[in-house]
This record gives C-alpha cells, structure tokens and sequence, in this order.
C-alpha cells in the first residue's frame, strides 16, 4: 500500500476510535450537586478494604466527614490501621481468607457484615471526596428510585508515568463502553467502578453480597452483571467535580493493575472487548505507518502523522502530557499482551502480596 495513504487511513482511524471513546464516556451521566443536601437522618455506612494504605487512607476518610466510615484493614504490614483511626475511621479485621476468595471481595463482605445500614457506600483507599459528594450521591439514589450507583471518580495524576498511561488508558477503556447499553437494565453490557460503588442494603442482601463475586478478579463487572440479571435498578455516573482518585503512583503499580484485570474484563464482557482490542490495534498500526513514512523519506508527513495520536488524545490528558501518548501505545499493548499470555497460559499474577 502507498505509505501516504496507509498513514491517511491509520489517522484518521486513530481519531475516531479516540474521539468515540470521549463521547461514549462523556455519555454517562454526571453526578449533579445537590446544594444544601445534608446526611441528617440517613442510614449509611461507607465501607474501605484497605491493605497497605498507609500513604492514601487517612485522605480517604478525612473526605468523608460526617460519614459512618469502616476501614477493613486486609491484613496490612504498614500503619494503615492506625492512620485510619486517627483520620476517624472504625477498623475491622478482615476475616482470614478461605478457599476461593480474593482479598477484596473478602475485606468488602467484611465490612458490610459489621454494619446493617440501609445504604453501603463501597469506596477504595485510593479515592478522595468533595463535602457535598454523599449527600448528592444519595439523592440521585432515591430520586431516581435506583438500588445501586456506580461512580468514575476524576482521574488525578502526579508522576511522570502517571501522566504518561493513565488518561490513555482510560480512554482505551472506554472505546468499548457503551453508555446507553450499560445504564439499560435490558441490555446484557454491564460496567461498575469497584472505586466507588452505593447499594441499598435489601439489593446487597439478595443477590449475595460481594459473596457472589467472591473469586473474580474484576469483582465491580462482576457484580454490575448480577444487578443486570436480576433486574435491578441501577446507573453508572462519573463525577469529575465531587470525586477523585489517584489509583498508581509507579511504572510497576500501573503494570501489575492493569495486567491483573485487563484480559479478565475483555472476558467478562466480549462485546467490549472486541471494541477495546479494535482500537489497541489500530492505536498500534501507528508504529508501521510512521516507519513507512520514515523509510521512504517522507519527513514532514512524519512529523505532522505523529501530531496525530498527540490532538486525538488531548480531551483525555488535558495538558502537554498529550505529547506522550504514543509511549501510553506501546507500553499498553505490551501491558496487554502480557495479561492475556498470563491468561491463557494459567499464570497467576501478583497484586499486594498475593497471586490474583
């Protein structure tokens, strides 16, 4: 093919996969603020598993003054139950873990067999909020008559790495979202945030608790398929004003987090996945595209095809780390190759200490 129009064709695929996953996540609904909304009166408890959560859990909990808040200390070696006290928080052992469960699913079940509030809020150490975040959250809630809401926090970042993978790949992440699918209880496509996740008591209850997903990597879709199958009432927002979460701090966290769910998700929901892998590999196709245009000494059309995945991506990165994207390509392809080999060939991988 001629160089010139394999990098035409690369482009332009590029930007519509880029620009498909911004508008399918600025399809799901923000959380609106409910201005003067107080939890007076209302049953809640926020439940935290926490493992080694010395450096983000007293931000956490601090956020959430006012709140009932339980920190399941998942057999931590650091001081996160102790920060946790201190930042107001009631600590509870995780139970031991038996045959079959994971960690978090077991530390979640934990907490919510230490309370019987009628709403549980299950947020993760890594996430912090805004004053009016519960209150509005519960108002959505019960306005729009829903058994559970699930919540994408804002996406802050810090270090280089950081800056460099995460809007990438929360934007590839969203290429296979489809908003009006997931937020339609008839429809099979089902998505939740385990980062953030409200349910009413009653709805918990029935369908097993974080029990029913007790094995699953990926225990938040996991759930969010049990609330499809029964029915259930829910919705999946994003909240970029009201909440925040800083999920890696390292090359390595980031590597061994998304190796350890990326291939499990694109199983748990193939429609997805067919749409996520899609857009890996034409974000990928970029690599022989620019080396065409290179060998045959095109270079200004070089320079001006490598702008390309930079703007595309711009709405997920929000600054001059644009400019990295494609480095965010190649290490994820790499990143995902490596889950799936892991996958397929049986292999554990390694997440806090344990094999996942």
């Amino acid at each position: 093919m001629n160089p010139h129009l394999f990098a035409a064709v690369t482009a332009a695929l590029i930007v519509f996969f880029a620009f498909l996953s911004r508008i399918r996540y600025l399809g799901l609904p923000e959380l609106p603020l409910s201005k003067g909304a107080t939890l007076a009166g209302r049953d809640l408890a926020v439940i935290i598993p926490a493992r080694n959560e010395e450096r983000t859990i007293a931000r956490a909990v601090s956020s959430l003054a006012g709140c009932r808040v339980y920190v399941v200390d998942d057999h931590s070696t650091d001081r996160t139950a102790d920060l946790a006290r201190e930042a107001g928080a009631e600590v509870l052992p995780a139970r031991p873990l038996s045959p079959g469960w994971l960690g978090k699913p077991n530390a979640c079940w934990s907490g919510a067999n230490a309370t019987r509030s009628a709403w549980l809020l299950f947020a993760d150490a890594d996430t912090w909020y805004e004053p009016d975040f519960v209150p509005s959250l519960l108002d959505y809630a019960q306005k729009h008559q829903l058994s559970a809401v699930s919540v994408f926090p804002r996406i802050e970042t810090a270090g280089f790495w950081e800056r460099a993978l995460l809007p990438y790949a929360f934007g590839l992440y969203f290429a296979g979202v489809n908003p009006a699918n997931v937020n339609n209880p008839k429809h099979a496509e089902a998505l939740a945030n385990g980062q953030c996740l409200l349910i009413e008591r009653s709805a918990y209850d029935f369908l097993g608790g974080h029990k029913a997903v007790a094995g699953s990597v990926v225990e938040d879709v996991a759930f969010a398929r049990l609330l499809k199958r029964h029915r259930a009432s829910y919705r999946v927002l994003r909240a970029e004003q009201l909440a925040h979460v800083r999920m890696y701090d390292s090359l390595a966290s980031i590597w061994k987090g998304f190796e350890k769910n990326s291939f499990h998700f694109l199983r748990l929901n193939p429609a997805t996945g067919v749409w996520v892998i899609a857009a890996s590999i034409v974000m990928m196709t970029a690599v022989p595209a620019a080396a065409g245009l290179w060998y045959w000494g095109h270079d200004l059309e070089l320079a001006a095809f490598l702008t390309v995945p930079m703007l595309a991506w711009l709405p997920w990165y929000r600054s001059w780390s644009a400019a990295l994207a494609p480095l965010a390509i190649l290490v994820f392809q790499a990143i995902a190759l490596a889950g799936m080999a892991k996958s397929l060939l049986g292999l554990k991988s390694e997440w806090k200490g344990r094999p996942v």
